[in-house]
């Protein structure tokens, strides 16, 4: 039986940066695959020279540990790439991130303003409750904007009502980007909004490797084996014994159906939680396996097409949130990178389709699905049917890990039993059943390999703090050229004092440059439709009321263009009113808090001497 002092299970980001954190560490591992590739989600597929990624994979961290590894697997043949992504909706294309005259211009100037009305509204009067994705996007964006550009795309995504996706994935995913954020990127420059900070949703260049995100997996496994890991593909892990709190051996198949087993003193997977909950030996108890089985996993399809002409569009990738067609994104991978398309008059296309693996879309032959991928890109008006040249299909199960209303129990059933096995870790996507993105997969892998060698980290931890999903904190900092811990605790979940969290509720600031747009917009728009309405109505005096508005905005008339003229004045003064009002009641409400808590630290102070 073969031996080695770690065995990891999945060649994916995950495993492949924990066997290689291992070998800084002086320690050999074996990295099992079920699959013939490395790479996992990050694998890149190679059609007759034209190469693919299984969506797109932008290589953006705020954790400098990881761009460091990034680079230095790949050096010279990681590329920066600069970042175009519209959003296709209503027959529009919308930029994104936000430009607030070409949003403008495709919602139309009625939209526009009652989109600014529904921002106000849930401004001043937020939902008391944000438990749902639904919730809580609307009480940050309004709920016109959230049913135009959130809920149709998500729910293609998720296959499921934005009000059974639990608010976590709003969190994760969006984060701190906010319509203010996105306004000030939109003025200011996307990698630095507000403070400084930068928002990873609104990032405007970023690495990609040159022949797609695979290629950093290959060359990651050809260093391993100069180091003396190894990585074997085809061996799916069916079986894993444990006794006494301890995993011994694990078992599986290669694809040629021979029996092979391993054993080994410690043990990392980045399996899916359901599937490993299976695969244990004895197995736990009932109620662990019912958690995992409760687990979702959204099944994941692209339909890639050749297309005979040298541009097509200009966007790295597409939203479609367009309901009429079942696609939800698409991917022009010549545009992430020039060399991942053999000849260069010809552009490969990516279709996206988010799918359970009991549709019937997903048993599709694959010719249908390729007719399917050319009639909906020819509705939206991309491509005509006899430029497609050629076309192929890869399908990719459990690839998102679902957040619904009860994920959370079913997770936390499920860690409380891996717990007591003292050699064995999960780590990536779908050990820690995680919505990661490629960086934070990869954290894991760093902290599971570190905790081998006598350190302690949480590797559940990554990605769920305020602290590091917020400003990208780390604890780690330079010491002899590597980076190493500096005290775990910090890597601990920080919560926020129950007085701090009932004080930002009940004092919720206004943030001045989206309040300050809601009114302009809605004030200026307001303006002209009313004076559009008299001018249409007619008359022998029109307006005479209306009309005296020119005293207090210079050039306004009942008129056409005073209409356009009291648009721009009013639209300039509501935002300043606007932004000027909600910096004075923040500022107010800010000294009233302090003034608060300064009493309210005064009396404890006191109440402690009394008991002393």
């Amino acid at each position: 039986m073969p031996h080695s002092p770690v065995l990891i299970i999945g060649a994916g980001p995950a495993g492949l940066t924990a066997a290689y954190e291992l070998t800084k560490l002086g320690l050999q591992s074996v990295v099992l695959e079920a699959d013939g590739q490395v790479g996992g989600l990050a694998r890149t597929v190679n059609y007759r020279g034209y190469r693919f990624d299984i969506g797109g994979h932008r290589f953006f961290s705020k954790v400098p540990l990881i761009n460091e590894l990034w680079h230095e697997i790949l050096g010279e043949d990681f590329l920066v790439r600069p970042r175009l992504s519209r959003i296709h909706y209503g027959g529009h294309f919308f930029a994104y991130p936000l430009k607030a005259l070409n949003a403008l211009a495709g919602l139309g100037p009625v939209e526009a303003f009652l989109v600014g009305l529904s921002y106000t509204k849930a401004r001043l009067l937020p939902g008391k409750e944000e438990t749902n994705f639904e919730q809580w996007v609307s009480n940050r964006f309004g709920d016109r904007l959230y049913r135009i550009f959130f809920k149709t795309y998500t729910e293609k995504v998720w296959g499921i009502p934005c009000a059974e996706i639990s608010a976590d994935w709003a969190v994760q995913r969006i984060k701190n980007l906010s319509l203010s954020e996105a306004l000030r990127s939109a003025v200011f420059g996307a990698q630095r909004a507000k403070y400084g900070r930068v928002i990873t949703t609104l990032i405007d260049a970023f690495h990609y490797p040159r022949y797609g995100p695979g290629m950093m997996w290959e060359r990651c496994e050809e260093l391993l084996v100069g180091r003396g890991s190894v990585t074997l593909p085809g061996v799916r892990i069916d079986r894993i014994r444990h006794r006494q709190g301890r995993v011994e051996v694990i078992s599986g198949r290669t694809t040629a159906g021979e029996r092979v087993e391993y054993d080994g003193e410690h043990f990392i997977s980045t399996m899916p939680l359901q599937d490993l909950m299976h695969t244990f030996d004895p197995p736990p108890p009932a109620a662990v396996i019912q958690a995992a089985d409760r687990l979702r996993y959204r099944d994941y399809l692209t339909v890639v097409l050749v297309v005979k002409r040298a541009t097509v569009f200009p966007d790295n990738w597409i939203y479609i949130h367009s309901p009429e067609v079942k696609m939800g994104r698409i991917q022009n991978y010549k545009n992430w990178s020039p060399d991942m398309v053999p000849d260069p008059s010809r552009t490969s296309l990516g279709l996206e389709y988010f799918l359970w693996d009991k549709d019937e879309e997903w048993t599709w032959p694959q010719q249908r699905l390729i007719e399917m991928g050319i009639q909906e890109c020819t509705r939206l008006g991309l491509i005509e049917p006899g430029e497609v040249e050629d076309g192929t299909v890869v399908r990719m199960q459990k690839a998102y890990p679902v957040y619904d209303q009860d994920y959370h129990h079913s997770v936390a059933t499920v860690r409380h039993y891996l717990e007591s096995l003292a050699n064995f870790q999960t780590i990536g996507r779908n050990g820690l059943h995680r919505y990661n993105n490629q960086d934070h997969s990869m954290l894991t892998g760093v902290y599971a390999a570190r905790n081998l060698v006598g350190e302690r980290y949480d590797v559940w931890s990554v990605n769920t703090e305020p602290e590091y999903q917020e400003e990208g904190r780390v604890a780690e900092e330079k010491a002899g050229g590597r980076l190493v811990p500096v005290q775990l605790p910090v890597m601990a979940s920080k919560q926020p004092r129950a007085s701090d969290e009932i004080i930002a509720a009940a004092f919720a600031k206004l943030d001045p440059v989206a309040f300050g747009v809601a009114v302009g917009v809605v004030s200026g728009i307001g303006l002209f439709l009313m004076t559009a309405v008299l001018l249409l109505k007619g008359g022998r005096e029109i307006g005479p009321n209306l009309a005296l508005l020119r005293y207090y905005v210079p050039g306004f008339e009942v008129t056409w263009s005073g209409a356009i003229i009291g648009l721009v004045e009013v639209g300039v003064g509501g935002f300043t009113l606007g932004s000027l009002g909600a910096w004075l009641r923040n500022w107010g409400l800010a000294a009233y808090v302090t003034l608060v808590q300064r009493r309210a630290e005064a009396r404890a102070r006191r109440d402690l001497l009394d008991k002393v």
